[in-house]
């Protein structure tokens, strides 16, 4: 009789300790998983901070291109079309003078009509630089196809313009996009890369549509930072990722340059 108490204690100690020990382990696990939690959702943070950062970067970086086309823009206008016009309100001017001769008035009428169709010609040319005609009617397509034969018009350059693609024509405005891409490649091509030849394909492989652009050109070391910016990488890059798509540049000296990217 006198164990059974013993007994008991030893049960309600073996309880109380068990207890204590599922309470710790509880405590551990709560912890754990609380600060497992935190841990997560910090990453979480950081990452959408580093997102808001990316795009703030990538929407300054589009910004300043649109800033640098509106001052070429603006130096185009200055150089060809207000010097001319300024030549033609001096010519204009002189009409007014007295005793002038026939002939001197046929030579001053015949410089302002050149001026002016001159300046005519530049403007259409500013105008379909800003957005082509031919890509506003009729869409992407079509308005790399022209932009292909303008610059073989040239004749230093061969374009080989292959499209796999039936583009949407309500996507116009991510298109255009794509167009100012290849416009930047093109014109880097012909003015760094020397290049003579240059090929252009559209493909969509499981619904993702890409483009790979080549040419025979000097091509750059692929390394330098220099390089890249200096042949407006970053505009090209930031003008892919609006497109929510991926880039790929490829360039070695002496072998010109690939590029493949996604949108």
């Amino acid at each position: 009789m006198s164990r059974t108490p013993v007994y008991e204690k030893e049960i309600v100690a073996i309880i109380l300790y068990t207890s204590c020990f599922f309470m710790v382990v509880a405590f551990f696990l709560v912890a754990f998983f609380y600060f497992s939690r935190k841990k997560i959702i910090q990453k979480e943070l950081e990452k959408r901070d580093l997102e808001i950062h990316l795009q703030k970067e990538q929407l300054h970086a589009v910004i300043v291109a649109q800033e640098e086309e509106r001052k070429r823009i603006a130096q185009d206008l200055h150089d060809d079309i207000s010097s001319k016009l300024n030549i033609v309100s001096l010519n204009t001017h002189l009409l007014s003078a007295p005793n002038l001769t026939e002939e001197e008035t046929q030579e001053i009428t015949g410089n302002i009509i050149n001026l002016t169709a001159k300046a005519l010609e530049n403007s259409r040319k500013i105008a379909h630089n800003l957005l082509p005609p031919v890509f506003e009617k009729f869409g992407l397509n079509a308005g790399v196809e022209e932009l292909c034969d303008e610059f073989e018009s040239s004749k230093s350059v061969k374009v080989h313009y292959n499209n796999e693609i039936d583009f949407d024509e309500k996507e116009i405005d991510r298109h255009l996009h794509v167009f100012r891409v290849l416009q930047e490649l093109m014109n880097n091509s012909l003015r760094h890369g020397k290049a003579t030849e240059i090929w252009i394909t559209f493909k969509n492989e499981n619904g993702i549509n890409s483009c790979t652009y080549k040419d025979n050109g000097v091509g750059f070391n692929i390394e330098n930072a220099e390089n890249q910016k200096g042949l407006g990488m970053k505009n090209i890059d930031s003008r892919i990722s609006f497109l929510n798509g991926t880039l790929k540049v490829d360039s070695q000296i002496g072998k010109g340059i690939q590029v493949f990217f996604t949108f």
